[in-house]
């Protein structure tokens, strides 16, 4: 089943032809902390993600980010980027997912609150 996965999906990883594009022309770069690995072809003409799991472009971090789009010439393993003390890491874009952010008082909230000051209509 995994191998007919890999055939016919794209969203849960690489398909056997971007495998074999890879090996024959693709020079391993770098990988980022959610095991995403970046490569570019042997000319450094094209750049390009495996995604590890599923392909959402929110999962790759700006200085990869840059680096694809050949904002910067040199990736983040040799040439990082520097931070300010007060950026937080990078998160994924969590909308429409179980952890995207609530806030108080949200239809969204884990335990709705009981109301006692109205009574449903009920039909007869």
């Amino acid at each position: 089943m995994l191998f007919l996965k890999r055939i016919f999906t794209w969203w849960n990883g690489q398909t056997l032809n971007t495998q074999f594009h890879t090996w024959r022309k693709g020079v391993k770069v770098g990988e980022d902390g959610q095991g995403n690995i970046y490569y570019e072809s042997r000319d450094k003409k094209r750049r390009w993600v495996i995604f590890n799991g599923e392909a959402e472009a929110s999962r790759v971090s700006a200085d990869w980010h840059g680096w694809l789009h050949h904002t910067y010439d040199k990736p983040p393993t040799v040439a990082a980027l520097p931070h300010k003390a007060w950026e937080k890491p990078h998160l994924e874009n969590l909308t429409g997912t179980d952890r995207a952010y609530a806030p108080k008082g949200s239809l969204r909230a884990a335990k709705p609150a009981v109301r006692t000051d109205y009574e449903a209509w009920q039909p007869e």
